[in-house]
């Protein structure tokens, strides 16, 4: 059992959140193999570890509690970066006013950052789907029309489309 799952069970994920982050792993670990400058070893942690904070909660403040984490753990902060940032598309200044979260942006920066944000929207649980699955399901919880759901478009283009 590689380190990271170790400690995901270690701090009470539940079994799913565990199968979830293995499988938004993989898929990261894939999309990231389509580029050269790419840190697949930062890709693949910062894919197991997106979800850490649901040790804690299920709630959106598990990218928040998450990153604090991972911090204090001793992990990068490019780690601490893609757990924070993990959330959908990104989130900015106003979402998370909105949600209730700490006021900043939540936006991936980074191509790691991307690729594990990416990969998170691909998988439903532990099943992955397809971009058309995504964007359909984020239409219902949004609305039609929500600025996140062109992001989706735009980011899936940018990181697997053209490679399709």
């Amino acid at each position: 059992m590689c380190e990271e799952i170790k400690l995901l069970k270690d701090l009470g994920c539940p079994e799913w959140v565990i199968e979830h982050s293995k499988g938004v792993s993989r898929k990261a670990v894939q999309i990231a193999s389509n580029f050269d400058d790419v840190d697949i070893e930062l890709v693949r942690v910062g894919g197991l570890l997106h979800d850490i904070g649901r040790s804690k909660t299920n709630s959106i403040e598990h990218a928040v509690i998450g990153a604090k984490i991972v911090s204090d753990l001793g992990y990068s902060q490019e780690i601490v970066n893609i757990v924070e940032r993990h959330i959908g598309t990104g989130l900015t200044e106003e979402d998370a006013k909105e949600l209730g979260l700490p006021i900043k942006d939540y936006t991936p920066q980074t191509l790691e950052e991307k690729i594990v944000s990416h990969a998170d929207n691909l998988f439903n649980g532990a099943d992955e789907v397809d971009v058309d699955f995504t964007i359909n399901k984020w239409k219902r919880k949004l609305g039609e029309n929500h600025p996140s759901i062109e992001k989706i478009k735009e980011i899936h283009e940018e990181l697997v489309g053209r490679f399709e």
